[in-house]
């Protein structure tokens, strides 16, 4: 599916309807990489269609894993993947760099997988993911044996020189979902234990995911700790729908009158749990109902209905459950209530910058918003104009933007829009579907 570079969304009265969401790539991403290190074949279905999760595809078949990908009749149907693994430690050496295109997931846990192979491996990435800082990878994985380095600023290009791995206690100062999984899918293949200690929980789709797939894992409080040297054993799987794109819907329904959208098949992992939280707090009416467990994944229904909004203030503690929710959060504070974020200084390290780019698309569009170091604000009582914004090749926040404008007393250009392919390909489309709108305000295309 492709998407144009430049849309414009013209603004509603409310979103309703029913609507299926892709299919989680941070699950899609673990179940492709554990499946290329177990034994046997595994099939994954759902597997979300979004560019950041093909690339991880396509570095693992440089590394050895036959991957391959049923082409779904049409495009609301989802893709079934099949991987034939090749054994713990069992990938070959790639013939090139492995290109990670613009997912720092692939690029952080890949690290983790290639670190225990006794081979050269250099990943790269395009322009946004160069940018990306990869320090904290380089330290754990580098102090249980392996030779990893990087660019200056410890940025991509990624050499590693993998090795006999010693499994570490290793005990992070910033949290992160991604810095732990490479560490555990490294320490899959080490020596002796390893065990993470979190300094807060971070979404646990890894641990799940080693479960489904035979490892065992003991997980206790913020510490999770496996042995080294399980094999595991490929399986038949399914993703559920991803609940970060599920959010910018959830989002529009929470902060327009009459809204009412129902979505099916979602993730409902504890994990992810906040933006529920968070939606409640700002007075949105949400029911969930958890109908279903695929492969240790609760999956279900959630409906999301208007309500009068009220203001919110996400705390540092509460940052880590909703790093990926944040940009379509702040669209809240444009609606009505304010919404204010602190302890987020991870977002400048994303796809973009994304508390500067947010702060000023947002204010191009008519928001009184603010940028803060390690945040922002985004105020109640000034309804928006509309106008023109650019994603800076951000897929949520191009989605963000669009949200926000539904809001606005006039059109939206948002260029950069074709980004959303890398998670949602799918998402105007929806958009579209789920709009009330008069008429004269159906959305053209540019």
């Amino acid at each position: 599916m492709r998407v144009a570079d430049r849309v414009a969304v013209s603004p509603a009265r409310a979103v309703t309807g029913e609507l299926r969401v892709p299919g989680d790539k941070s699950i899609s991403h673990r179940y492709a990489l554990l499946a290329a290190i177990a034994d046997g074949r595994s099939v994954v279905a759902n597997y979300a269609p979004g560019a950041d999760c093909a690339s991880t595809l396509a570095c693992i078949a440089a590394l050895g894993a036959i991957v391959s990908r049923t082409t779904p009749p049409r495009d609301d149907e989802p893709a079934v993947v099949t991987i034939d693994g090749r054994g713990l430690r069992g990938l070959a050496a790639p013939a090139g760099p492995l290109d990670c295109g613009n997912s720092g997931s692939t690029m952080r846990m890949l690290s983790g997988v290639l670190a225990a192979h006794p081979f050269l491996s250099t990943l790269i990435g395009d322009a946004s993911l160069s940018r990306r800082p990869m320090r904290r990878i380089i330290g754990p994985l580098t102090r249980m044996g392996a030779d990893v380095s990087a660019g200056p600023g410890d940025r991509p290009p990624v050499t590693i020189r993998g090795a006999a791995l010693t499994g570490i206690h290793f005990a992070p100062e910033t949290p992160s979902a991604q810095v732990k999984s490479a560490v555990l899918l490294a320490g899959l293949q080490a020596s002796g234990e390893t065990q993470v200690v979190e300094p807060a929980c971070t979404r646990d789709h890894t641990e799940r995911a080693l479960a489904a797939f035979g490892a065992a894992v003991t997980i206790s409080g913020r510490a999770i700790t496996l042995h080294g040297g399980q094999r595991l054993t490929g399986q038949m799987v399914r993703v559920p729908g991803d609940i970060s794109s599920a959010a910018f819907m959830a989002v529009a329904a929470a902060a327009m009158p009459g809204s009412d959208v129902t979505i099916l098949d979602v993730g409902l992992n504890p994990s992810r749990a906040a933006l529920v939280d968070v939606l409640r707090r700002a007075g949105a009416n949400i029911d969930t109902a958890v109908e279903g467990d695929w492969s240790g994944e609760p999956v279900g229904r959630v409906r999301i209905r208007h309500g009068e909004l009220r203001d919110v203030v996400i705390a540092p503690e509460q940052v880590p459950e909703l790093i990926d929710e944040l940009p379509v959060l702040a669209t809240l504070g444009t609606f009505g209530g304010s919404v204010t974020v602190s302890g987020a200084g991870e977002l400048r390290f994303k796809e973009s910058d994304r508390i500067a780019e947010l702060v000023a698309g947002l204010r191009a569009m008519g928001a009184d918003a603010d940028e803060r170091p390690d945040g922002f604000q985004v105020r109640r009582g000034k309804p928006l104009t509309g106008g023109s914004v650019h994603a800076h090749g951000d897929h949520r926040l191009a989605m963000a933007f669009a949200i926000a404008a539904l809001g606005a007393s006039g059109p939206t250009q948002v260029d950069g829009a074709d980004a959303v392919a890398v998670s949602y390909p799918s998402f105007f489309d929806d958009l579209d579907r789920l709009a009330v709108r008069s008429p004269a305000g159906a959305r053209p295309r540019a």
